[in-house]
């Protein structure tokens, strides 16, 4: 009777000592695939230099250089705390307002934007920051 006492608890502590192993084992399976996560995220990123899809609000768009160039420095002295970007857009150079992850917060700036730039409107395209 002692001998099967003895084997019973033995084996019971072989199987709860097994159980943080198996525990551990998951544990470094998690933190694996998290870290081959950012590491793809990270690639992803450098690929697409930290650009994703989001909403820019364009104010201008023409032929002429100067004049959108004129239309940025207006709204820059207007609104100098929004981000702005120029890009040429065969054959029109376009004045582009802010990075925006939805359409809703595209929809608010473009509310007060509208008030000195009436014309402006809501576009998708790529963007910088989070997404």
């Amino acid at each position: 009777m002692l001998r099967y006492l003895t084997l019973f608890l033995f084996v019971t502590s072989l199987l709860s000592a097994q159980e943080p192993a198996s525990e551990g084992a998951s544990q470094l399976q998690t933190q694996l695939k998290v870290r081959q996560l950012l590491d793809k995220k990270a690639e992803y990123h450098r690929l697409t230099n930290g650009e994703h899809e989001g909403y820019r609000i364009k104010i201008h768009f023409g032929v002429d250089k100067e004049v959108a160039e004129a239309v940025r420095a207006k709204f820059i002295a207007k609104f100098p705390e929004y981000a702005t970007y120029r890009e040429y857009q065969q054959p029109n150079f376009v004045v582009l307002i802010g990075d925006y992850a939805t359409k809703m917060d595209a929809f608010r700036h473009l509310k007060l934007i509208q008030a000195e730039f009436p014309n402006a409107f809501i576009v998708k395209g790529k963007i910088k920051g989070k997404p």
